[in-house]
């Protein structure tokens, strides 16, 4: 079993976005009274989807110097998008934070780390069970 293995890359990578994702909530929250505040959200799904690549069917041919591997990535360079949420709602300061839509996002940002950690667990004690028994 390969200790770079490609879903343990994915899972690592999907925690440290899952907490960049919590944080920017937090402070989504934290700024709902700021007048002007732009609720900002962190898209990591499309890269991280992009580094994975399975089939390679995002990859370009890459032969020539020039040319730039925008397909599949990989997980070296792999960098979300942070940008303000065009969908908020206006209010008289400006501001558009839903506070009650940021905190249902927490909860589900949550959930999705937990379940996260889980998996990563799992995988772990499979490699470390994979360890031990072939001794």
């Amino acid at each position: 079993m390969n200790v770079n293995d490609q879903t343990l890359k994915a899972l690592a990578a999907s925690l440290n976005f899952r907490q960049m994702r919590q944080e920017l909530i937090t402070s989504n929250v934290a700024n709902a009274e700021t007048p002007g505040y732009k609720t900002k959200r962190l898209d990591f799904e499309a890269a991280l989807q992009r580094a994975i690549d399975i089939d390679k069917q995002q990859s370009l041919n890459t032969e020539d110097k020039n040319h730039f591997n925008v397909g599949g990535g990989g997980f070296d360079n792999l960098k979300p998008e942070i940008y303000e949420d065009p969908n908020g709602v206006v209010s008289e300061d400006g501001n558009t934070v839903d506070r009650d839509q940021e905190l249902a996002m927490m909860a589900e940002n949550k959930i999705l780390y937990d379940a996260t950690v889980q998996l990563l667990n799992k995988k772990l004690g499979l490699m470390k069970y994979i360890i031990t028994s072939e001794r």
